[in-house]
């Protein structure tokens, strides 16, 4: 039987998911079968059914897990912080930390997490996501409210493009260590980055 780092036993429910999180990381979610899921967590297909529905439906809990944790950690360091700069600096070091100790975790969230499929049919935004998303955003509105954001900058379009920046720095790195691609920067050199186009996005 699976167990978890402190030597409990997995549930069935725990089995599965976790082994879909390792075969939709190393394989594609497209490329996986529910039967090699099934396979490697030592279960059935009807206890797969039974927890998850079907293949989007397990996809959809593993990455609800993720924010299960990211979440009450984010809202516990920064509820007791009133300065929204550090606010966000403190919510980008743990989503990036959090990130780095679970690498199929961080490979699911880049490849497949907000992935267009079926022709533009299914897009998955779980709650915990949405609910980060309102986070981040609740702490640029302070920020445009205090006067520290640059006026011209919609709150709600600099979100995206900072996410949009973390995830395509995470994604090139991690494409640099399986091919040729150029992307032979650090996880410092991500943070540099980052919050320099945080820095240029504030008044002085």
């Amino acid at each position: 039987m699976e167990t978890t780092k402190t030597g409990a036993l997995l549930s069935s429910r725990e089995r599965v998911r976790e082994a879909a999180k390792t075969l939709f990381a190393e394989r594609g979610y497209e490329a996986t079968s529910t039967s090699d899921i099934c396979r490697v967590a030592g279960t059935s297909q009807s206890q797969m059914i039974k927890h998850f529905t079907n293949k989007q439906g397990l996809l959809e809990a593993i990455l609800e897990k993720a924010w299960e944790q990211i979440n009450p950690a984010v809202r516990l360091a920064t509820e007791s912080i009133s300065a929204p700069r550090e606010k966000f600096r403190i919510l980008a070091e743990m989503v990036l930390n959090f990130l780095a100790k679970d690498q199929p975790l961080c490979t699911l969230f880049l490849l497949e997490g907000r992935r267009i499929r079926d022709d533009g049919k299914l897009v998955v935004l779980v709650p915990g996501f949405l609910e980060f998303v309102k986070t981040l955003d609740g702490i640029l509105k302070q920020l445009a409210e205090q006067g520290e954001l640059i006026p011209e900058l919609h709150p709600q379009a600099l979100r995206s493009a900072l996410m949009g920046a973390i995830e395509g720095m995470l994604r090139d790195q991690m494409l640099a260590r399986t091919s040729r691609f150029p992307a032979n920067y650090s996880d410092a050199d991500i943070r540099k980055v980052f919050f320099t186009l945080v820095a240029r996005s504030m008044k002085k």
